[in-house]
């Protein structure tokens, strides 16, 4: 998946409109529309808002790493190790 799509996957999925997502990076709605259009490629200060907003990696966003992760720091041991037997099962499904 390429940076745009990516990056309209991160948006809609966290259910904000181009608008919102600019309000929050500092750039206009028709800027957002670009990147997501891959007419324009964000600046490194820019890529890393957004990496900060959607929780993701810098590397993830460029494609240069593969693996989606989710932050679970803010979370007790026993919540992640529910999260961790979740996605265990998930791939299990998928095996």
């Amino acid at each position: 998946m390429d940076f745009g799509s990516k990056l309209k996957y991160l948006r809609t999925s966290s259910g904000m409109t181009q608008k919102q997502l600019a309000e929050r990076i500092g750039v206009t709605k028709s800027v957002i529309s670009f990147y997501e259009l891959r007419e324009r490629t964000p600046s490194p200060d820019v890529l890393i808002k957004l990496s900060d907003i959607f929780r993701v990696s810098t590397d993830y966003l460029l494609g240069i790493e593969r693996n989606d992760s989710v932050d679970i720091s803010e979370l007790t041991e026993k919540e992640k190790n529910i999260v961790r037997a979740l996605v265990a099962a998930l791939k299990d499904n998928h095996n």
